[in-house]
């Protein structure tokens, strides 16, 4: 185990058998082993800097139904928001006074902000905040639309993949979403310019180990600037609310083969890793991770962008625990910086 390791370690990359047969047969020390390696790469590349981005969660209207999703269309529970340009330029402004240099506007998939008005808010918010990088989470546009994002002032795009597999895309999705759709529009975000952010679920409903080499390849071979990954964490008013979690250990395992394959890759360590155990974060960064996404949103909302169940929404993974952060990334040896936080080609 430990050789295929020093194998990834060296090349970036593995044969498929070889994947398969390392994440079937691992165990806490072949973990810890990984992790070793990981951080290596991690502070060739970073240092112990940790980059923080300031999400703004502006809309839980989503006409999609994915059926693992707490903010889909058919769930009638949901109590839906949506912030108006004014809020979230405030959330920036705040998030700017605390030394954040990234926001990350997030949403389903909300006909309410057509093109026009989503240009206006990212000129906006790059206008008042020119040093800052803007991503949007905003999920499948046109090339079009994707194109007027970027010359208006957004900086980088996040669009999980969510699975390589086409099959078992279509046991997460209803018929009118596609895996080759979702395809597409990665393929328009890098051809435009943006620096582009995929991923997956680990441990969703039907996955199986084949699926995750695919995802693993998929990323190797797709080169994004940014990784997400978390656990698959089910949300009681969905079609998946009695499937099984996905596991910390098998995500932070995932962290850190993924930092060994895209050296130089931006990858979150995620709320829904501090969900689902308290050092969850920390854990996440000592496999390979080297970014953090506090919650710049409004109060008042974060408990409604539910996407999945017992979500953190108050408390250190928001701004208002920003410098409680600051101690626990020192306290396991890490910095975070007042930094836009680019992707740094090799």
């Amino acid at each position: 185990m430990q050789e295929l390791i020093q194998k990834l370690y060296h090349t970036g990359t593995l044969a498929e058998s070889k994947l398969k047969y390392l994440l079937e047969n691992f165990d806490e020390k072949t973990a810890d082993f990984l992790f070793e390696k990981a951080r290596e790469v991690q502070h060739k590349y970073f240092g112990n800097k940790i980059y923080v981005r300031g999400l703004i969660e502006f809309t839980n209207y989503c006409k999609n139904d994915c059926y693992y999703c707490g903010i889909r269309r058919s769930n009638l529970k949901a109590v839906r928001y949506r912030l108006s340009k004014e809020e979230i330029l405030s959330c920036a402004a705040s998030g700017y006074a605390l030394g954040f240099r990234t926001f990350v506007l997030q949403g389903g998939e909300d006909g309410y902000f057509a093109d026009d008005k989503m240009v206006d808010i990212i000129s906006s918010l790059k206008n008042n905040h020119p040093d800052c990088a803007i991503t949007l989470s905003i999920g499948e546009k046109g090339y079009e639309s994707y194109l007027r994002f970027f010359e208006a002032g957004a900086d980088r795009y996040l669009l999980r993949h969510e699975t390589a597999n086409a099959e078992h895309y279509a046991k997460l999705h209803p018929q009118n979403l596609l895996l080759k759709n979702r395809k597409a529009c990665l393929e328009d975000l890098k051809k435009i310019g943006y620096q582009v952010g995929t991923g997956f679920m680990v441990g969703s409903p039907y996955q199986t180990t084949d699926d995750l080499v695919k995802d693993l390849l998929f990323i190797k071979d797709f080169q994004p600037e940014m990784i997400g990954i978390g656990p698959f964490l089910p949300h009681r008013d969905t079609p998946f609310a009695e499937e099984n979690a996905g596991t910390v250990e098998l995500t932070l395992f995932f962290v850190g083969i993924l930092r060994l394959m895209n050296p130089n890759s931006l990858i979150p360590s995620t709320t829904a890793l501090g969900t689902v155990k308290d050092t969850g974060r920390e854990r996440g960064i000592l496999a390979g991770a080297n970014v953090l996404m506090p919650n710049l949103s409004p109060v008042s909302v974060r408990k409604k962008y539910m996407l999945y169940d017992n979500k953190i929404c108050t408390g250190e993974e928001a701004a208002e625990g920003y410098e409680c952060l600051r101690q626990r990334m020192r306290a396991i040896g890490y910095e975070m910086v007042v930094d836009r936080g680019d992707y740094k080609p090799v």
